[in-house]
């Protein structure tokens, strides 16, 4: 019975091990669309008014890989045109992006 075990217990470990040892494309901000937009809005000039902002973005990615802002949806006309300035016709560099389908995105800001 106490070999059966520390056989199970070996067994286990082992495929941990090898669940953990896998190589695969490692997934960073840089190289998901939710990544490249984060960068392309986190240097901001919200003052201390402004203190939390949260809007919801839909856009599409045309042929050429450039976000197309549809709409903004927020309280806040500020966020909707700085979103609408820095996001409107920004190429993003993706593989797997469909050209034409609509994606939304939350996005929040804090001061």
């Amino acid at each position: 019975m106490r070999n059966l075990k520390t056989v199970t217990v070996a067994l286990a470990l082992m495929a941990t091990m090898s669940a953990f040892a896998t190589k695969g494309k490692k997934v960073t901000k840089e190289n998901n669309l939710s990544g490249q937009i984060y960068e392309m809005l986190k240097k901001n000039q919200f003052n201390e008014d402004h203190k939390e902002m949260t809007a919801e973005v839909r856009f599409i990615v045309n042929e050429k890989g450039e976000l197309v802002v549809l709409s903004v949806e927020t309280k806040d006309e500020i966020l909707e045109g700085f979103v609408k300035s820095r996001l409107n016709y920004q190429k993003v560099e993706l593989e797997n992006v469909a050209p034409g389908r609509v994606y939304e995105i939350p996005v929040r800001i804090t001061a």
